[in-house]
């Protein structure tokens, strides 16, 4: 009776991932650790405040910071979170041919610097040759690709996540001291307004 050999060799059905997959080169197969919802995220942490902008809450994580909490602890989480798309412009195919005018012309005086690195002749003439033909390329390989849309997406726009509300986090053993330097900057920021 011969014994098996090679990368197979180590596959049993019944063992963990056996009746699935034989092990691959990084060895057997095995469940995730934790709850299965992405990398653990290290030591528990708790919110000491919730704010409904980013400056207040950066404000906050100043504060501890200048007073010689270690930050390092901290997060700025926010919450709520909205894609907002901004409609910057209408896009015809005159605009879409001149911004791809614009790519290609970067693109073409960075093939024309790698060129011009190996003239011996006229090097600044091969880069506004590389310049040139990238901008004529861009301008038509733009505008080509907006025609052939078919009117699908006639703008241009900008997207950005925003959140509703941003909440600041510590670790679970430093929340008390948090809480308390907290208190004192609230103190503070009312006898501040009493005045």
């Amino acid at each position: 009776m011969t014994s098996a050999s090679g990368p197979t060799a180590a596959w049993r059905s019944g063992t963990q991932g056996g009746d699935l997959l034989p092990s691959g080169p990084a060895g057997r197969l095995s469940t995730p650790a934790g709850d299965g919802h992405g990398p653990e995220g290290g030591p528990p942490t708790v919110t000491i405040g919730s704010y409904p902008d980013y400056p207040t809450a950066q404000r906050v994580v100043d504060y501890l910071a200048d007073n010689r909490f270690p930050v390092e602890h901290s997060a700025i989480v926010g919450t709520n979170l909205t894609l907002v798309e901004t409609v910057l412009g209408r896009m015809t195919t005159g605009r879409a041919g001149l911004l791809g005018a614009g790519t290609g012309a970067w693109f073409g005086l960075f093939i024309g610097l790698l060129f011009g690195i190996f003239t011996v002749g006229n090097w600044l003439a091969v880069i506004l040759v590389g310049l040139v033909i990238g901008a004529i390329w861009g301008a038509v390989f733009g505008a080509v690709a907006h025609a052939m849309t078919g009117g699908q997406r006639d703008f241009t726009s900008a997207s950005s996540l925003r959140a509703g509300q941003y909440a600041v986090t510590v670790d679970a053993k430093l929340a008390d001291q948090a809480r308390q330097l907290l208190g004192r900057m609230q103190m503070s920021g009312s006898a501040a307004n009493a005045r």
